[in-house]
């Protein structure tokens, strides 16, 4: 039996516009729950997981903003369901609204998969094989879907290439171990990441160096300089450091794990956090990252008073205001969804 060659998959996979009208008559819900299902084993057979999705038809703006907001009433009725003294009927009609947004998601997610090799394909013969950049690229795709917001008016494809590249030179930059940060640039390296990724969510896109610099009260070449040590300028992985993972890497599992959907929420987790300690001003940031640790080891308030230039009992009062800031429920509520 002839086998498919990558390459003649890759030239016939339709990367942009509509459905192939070659493609085998079967359902919609058929095509993309295989393609999602795949996802899992691109590296077994990736000729065939490329024909998979090569089939799951495209989607217009109107699908996507209907998907994601079915995502979004399954992810509300899935927490009311686990509420205590629920009627029957209702809890009927919750779990119902649940899998019909299990059921977009994966949807949303099969209809991208092309997407992501459309980015992975330009990261080619670098070191990384095409399966494994594909299978990262999946992961970054799995977090646009958790995190896109429908309500500003993005096109999905573009909020999502962003997550996507992340993930794909992440897994470029694990493997050849070439990012060598110094330890004293890390921090403010990550702080800039974080920003770029806080301001493609605002904004819809890629920010521009000067946003990057307003957002976080920085010089613009300094940004611009230290844009220059990353592989990609602006898009920053934040990812890096002379040990390959910083900030909150001690804080989850490694990301080697397995399961996909595990890992999706690992990183989404690190994200999810770090755009909340966006929301506090830089000393109160740096505070709270060095009093817990999660940039380099715990200080203690004489230690960080030090660093800071101010006194014990300033950096006791600092901490303390942004303790009760981020336990606001306007910032509290991005982060109950992770606690078990």
């Amino acid at each position: 039996m002839a086998m498919v060659s990558v390459g003649a998959a890759l030239d016939s996979l339709p990367l942009a516009g509509g459905s192939d009208p070659e493609a085998p008559a079967e359902s919609e819900s058929e095509s993309f729950t295989s393609a999602a299902a795949s996802t899992l084993h691109v590296g077994e057979s990736l000729p065939q997981y490329l024909q998979e999705i090569g089939r799951v038809p495209l989607l217009t703006a109107a699908d996507e903003v209907r998907l994601a907001q079915a995502i979004e009433l399954g992810r509300e009725a899935a927490a009311q369901a686990t509420q205590d003294e629920i009627a029957e009927e209702e809890l009927d009609r919750l779990e119902h609204l649940a899998r019909e947004g299990e059921r977009a998601r994966v949807h949303l997610t099969s209809a991208n998969l092309r997407l992501v090799v459309s980015v992975a394909r330009r990261y080619m013969h670098r070191g990384v094989p095409l399966g494994d950049l594909i299978q990262e690229g999946n992961i970054g795709l799995m977090r646009a879907v958790e995190k896109f917001d429908w309500r500003r008016g993005f096109k999905f494809s573009t909020y999502a290439t962003w997550w996507i590249r992340q993930a794909v030179t992440r897994a470029l930059a694990d493997d050849a171990r070439t990012i060598r940060i110094p330890v004293h640039l890390v921090d403010v390296v990550n702080r800039i990441a974080r920003a770029s990724g806080h301001l493609l969510q605002e904004l819809g896109r890629e920010p521009t160096l000067d946003e990057i610099a307003d957002l976080l009260e920085m010089p613009v070449d300094r940004v611009r300089d230290l844009a220059r040590v990353t592989p990609q300028p602006v898009s920053l992985d934040g990812f890096v450091g002379e040990e390959g993972e910083t900030r909150l890497s001690d804080l989850v599992p490694d990301l080697d794990a397995q399961d996909l959907e595990i890992a999706a929420d690992y990183r989404l987790l690190k994200d999810q956090i770090q755009d909340t300690l966006l929301t506090l001003t830089p000393r109160e940031r740096r505070v709270i990252e060095r009093r817990f640790g999660l940039v380099g080891n715990e200080g203690t308030l004489t230690e960080i008073g030090r660093e800071i230039g101010v006194t014990r009992e300033r950096i006791r009062q600092i901490e303390n205001k942004a303790l009760r800031k981020l336990r606001h429920p306007s910032r509290a509520k991005h982060l109950r969804g992770h606690a078990q």
